[in-house]
């Protein structure tokens, strides 16, 4: 119990303030573009939204879905998840293909996911 107390704790949360929701948007639709031509990568739409779970999601007809808040995270972070989504349009899971491909366009993969798993929503 003193472990879980400890780790909830050191939890940062993440500001679910946005002060500018169109320049949330247009700074992660343009990382969105350059790491999908980085990729040479297609998706069909981006989309925006205050999620409670989840950082961001891809669905079978190639739809991305980035939360908003992460915006209040730092840049790697954003990326980070950019990579990930984006690289589901390559592998639809979570297999050893799909995390190296994240892990090459994103060598500090892990770090980075350790990084957000410290975040609560």
């Amino acid at each position: 119990m003193r472990k879980k107390l400890a780790e909830v704790q050191s939890r940062d949360y993440v500001d679910k303030n946005i002060l500018d929701i169109n320049l949330a948007k247009d700074s992660m639709k343009e990382r969105v573009e350059f790491y999908a031509q980085k990729m040479g990568l297609i998706f069909n739409e981006l989309k925006f939204r205050r999620m409670k779970r989840r950082w961001g999601s891809c669905s079978s007809k190639r739809n991305i879905t980035l939360n908003l808040y992460l915006f209040n995270t730092s840049k790697e972070l954003i990326d980070y998840v950019i990579v990930h989504e984006l690289a589901h349009l390559v592998q639809m899971n979570h297999s050893k293909k799909f995390h190296k491909v994240v892990e090459f366009y994103m060598p500090q993969a892990k770090e980075l996911e350790k990084k957000l798993q410290a975040f609560t929503l």
